[in-house]
């Protein structure tokens, strides 16, 4: 009736777990987290000992890359200044707004651009709906963790929440093909050409599928396409947006350290027309601290699993059965006080200290690790950074209450419920100094 988990906090059986080897692989059985959504034609919910795993991560990896999401920061800046007329219009008003739903709306209308190439139109006014893809994946992502937590059998159910998952599945699916067929048959599509070079030309993700071929000539399947968009699309705004909602939490709920952001910002010459780079990114030290600080207390992701290939003995001597699921606590593993100072202290300087520096490569792990870790971390932190640091500029956030953040347990990802915040356009901006720095 139930599953059975094995959960740890030890970086030693971590690293073991996440590496793929003889011993252990993201192998998605019934008792793991992401079975009730398993897809083995897509990535991150599929198999990895699959031929669909080896050529996802043959063309998909390049279009993340370093050098390709270089030529997307442009259109995200674009994405993050449209939304000012929603902001402005609260800020104007003093009316208080979830942090999570906007950045919903935020993140996914820079993901809509990114992958799919679709203005979702989330940013017309604070009103405006929810287009009907990301309002599906939610659905999913909610329905998903609801229906897997309660067992195999609950979910072939014909009615209930098993049946809307279903169906929320079926027109997610119909609506993404929708859009890959359009770009397939557009009359402005690029030409194909070599995966390195498709992935700083195509306009979008999809189009870099369509056209970008590999040493032999070939492209990416078109029977793989629609799954991989829709976890692309699915994984690329719900953690962003979850990400940046703590983020917004985290410099209203630690005083100084919104005014250290800004400071940082305007050293750097960051104004309202500063054309974002990936080389500028780099240089804000004290938000890049910010960010690890809070991924490690926040993490939307919380529950990288996978299971032995074999009966095996992890460090600490713990035996595992073949098919037992290890789930890497990131919560657990990024709070544990044998590796962590004063580990529930939110506290960006730690970032600076020999002890941090020289940790276990386990200890922190907010995009996992090993050959199935986050293809898309570099965009993913990009695009965050360069939100946030936009936001900071133009507006001080308040917090609005002091009751406790709710997160929801019932959603695939760690997002808060309950975290009501107001804005004030910044007008006096500070000159450069260091002072907030040290």
């Amino acid at each position: 009736m139930g599953k059975t988990n094995y959960l740890t906090d030890d970086p030693e059986i971590a690293a073991v777990a996440l590496n793929e080897s003889i011993y252990f692989s993201k192998k998605i059985n019934q008792d793991h987290p992401l079975w009730g959504v398993k897809d083995n034609i897509a990535t991150f919910v599929g198999d990895t000992e699959t031929e669909t795993w080896r050529l996802s991560h043959k063309f998909l990896p390049t279009s993340m890359g370093p050098k390709a999401v270089r030529h997307y920061a442009p259109l995200i800046q674009e994405t993050v200044r449209c939304s000012f007329v929603v902001f402005d219009a609260f800020a104007e008003s003093g009316r208080s707004w979830n942090a999570y739903q906007y950045m919903v709306k935020l993140a996914s209308e820079t993901i809509g651009k990114v992958i799919l190439g679709q203005n979702f139109g989330h940013l017309v006014n604070a009103d405006a709906p929810f287009h009907p893809i990301p309002l599906s994946i939610l659905t999913m992502f909610a329905l998903n963790k609801r229906v897997a937590s309660r067992g195999a059998w609950y979910q072939n159910l014909p009615f209930g929440d098993p049946k809307k998952l279903r169906e929320t599945h079926k027109l997610c699916y119909a609506l993404i093909e929708g859009i890959v067929s359009d770009i397939e048959t557009s009359d402005t599509a690029m030409p194909k050409m070599p995966m390195a070079d498709a992935a700083l030309k195509a306009s979008n993700l999809v189009e870099y599928l369509i056209k970008g071929m590999d040493e032999k000539g070939e492209t990416f399947p078109r029977s793989m396409i629609v799954p991989n968009i829709v976890m692309l699309t699915s994984a690329g705004f719900t953690t962003t947006a979850s990400l940046l909602s703590w983020l917004i939490y985290s410099v209203t709920e630690h005083p100084g350290n919104q005014e250290r952001l800004l400071q940082e910002l305007v050293n750097n010459g960051i104004s309202e027309t500063t054309e974002w780079s990936v080389d500028l990114v780099s240089k804000l030290s004290f938000l890049d601290k910010f960010v690890k600080e809070t991924q490690r207390l926040h993490n939307p992701a919380f529950q990288p699993a996978r299971t032995a290939k074999t009966d095996v003995i992890v460090p600490g001597g713990y035996r595992l059965k073949t098919d037992s699921v290890v789930v890497c606590a990131l919560y657990s593993l990024h709070t544990n006080p044998n590796h962590w100072h004063d580990p529930s202290q939110f506290d960006p300087d730690r970032w600076d200290t020999a002890e941090v520096k020289g940790r276990h490569r386990a200890m922190y792990l907010p995009f996992a690790t090993g050959p199935r870790g986050c293809i898309g971390f570099n965009f993913a932190l990009l695009e965050a950074k360069i939100i946030f640091s936009e936001l900071i500029y133009r507006y001080e956030f308040i917090r609005d209450g002091s009751e406790n953040v709710q997160y929801d347990p019932e959603f695939q990802l760690v997002r808060p419920l309950n975290l009501y915040v107001s804005v004030r356009r910044r007008t006096n901006l500070s000159t450069k100094q260091s002072q907030y720095l040290k």
